[in-house]
């Protein structure tokens, strides 16, 4: 089976394509989803995991994070072969503050417009074309509502908030946190992410639309998550109390995994412990 995965070489692409042994369709690769010929290449396997994208919340990149996530996405799904399988990652912060309204997020939460940054808002228009293509074009499509998946570090990419805690914990440098670390996120390791990756190709679930993340049994606040890096390696973290960090949104955040269990029969099977020591 031929697997694509576009962003291939990025933070969270480089792991899941040493995973499928897949190929990549990256700007590194002297590929871009944005090139209507570059994106035909999709043509050609039978499985495309979408992870690139332009990631900024920054409102000065709203025009790019538009460009890339929507009218890139459009480029690739206009040359998926029906009966082939696409992936979509999206995000959890399609929901925006609505998450702030359960314990544990369904894929039912509102997503209405709540100050959401053309990050998220490209993400969730961009899911709308995947659910018109796969339809129009007979492929089987998957949109993940990613929690916060992390990985070690590769070169030449930023890296989530759970690297950045371990790399600052490691080398002592001053961590920033809003809220004084008590909000709460749900982690997930980009083997479980790419685990259910092979869940949805390997089931015969036509369009799915799923929360990914860590669930209950892997949620921490921000502070635990830091504290526990500091007790496995032994190190005091070191906090800058000067410049806290703007309150997150939401401002906490679990994923309700129901769905994605009873449907694709997937779990998460990296716990925190055993994760945070593959990034150490």
């Amino acid at each position: 089976m031929r697997i694509l995965v576009t962003g291939g070489s990025g933070y969270l692409g480089t792991h899941v394509r040493r995973f499928f042994d897949a190929e990549d369709l990256s700007r590194r690769s002297h590929l871009d989803i944005l090139n209507p010929l570059d994106a035909a290449r999709v043509s050609a396997y039978e499985v495309v995991i979408h992870l690139a994208a332009h990631l900024s919340k920054d409102p000065a990149d709203a025009e790019q994070c538009f460009r890339t996530n929507v009218e890139g996405t459009f480029n690739l799904l206009q040359n998926v072969e029906p009966n082939s399988v696409f992936i979509f990652a999206s995000t959890k912060d399609v929901y925006g503050a609505h998450a702030d309204n359960f314990d544990e997020v369904p894929e039912t939460c509102v997503t209405d417009y709540a100050n959401q940054s053309a990050l998220e808002w490209s993400k969730l228009i961009a899911e709308k074309y995947v659910e018109y293509y796969a339809a129009r074009r007979n492929f089987r499509s998957c949109i993940f509502r990613l929690s916060t998946v992390y990985a070690r570090p590769s070169e030449g990419n930023q890296y989530g908030f759970v690297t950045h805690y371990v790399e600052s914990v490691k080398h002592r440098w001053p961590i920033r946190l809003p809220l004084e670390g008590k909000p709460v996120r749900d982690i997930l390791h980009v083997d479980d992410f790419s685990r259910g990756c092979r869940a949805f190709v390997d089931s015969s679930v036509g369009h799915g639309l799923y929360n990914l993340g860590g669930g209950r049994e892997n949620a921490l606040s921000l502070r635990e998550i830091i504290d526990k890096i500091g007790e496995m390696i032994q190190i005091e973290p070191v906090f800058d109390q000067a410049s806290p960090l703007p309150a997150p949104v939401p401002v906490n955040y679990i994923s309700d995994l129901s769905r994605v269990q009873h449907e694709l029969n997937w779990q998460p099977e990296i716990g925190i412990e055993e994760g945070l020591r593959t990034l150490l």
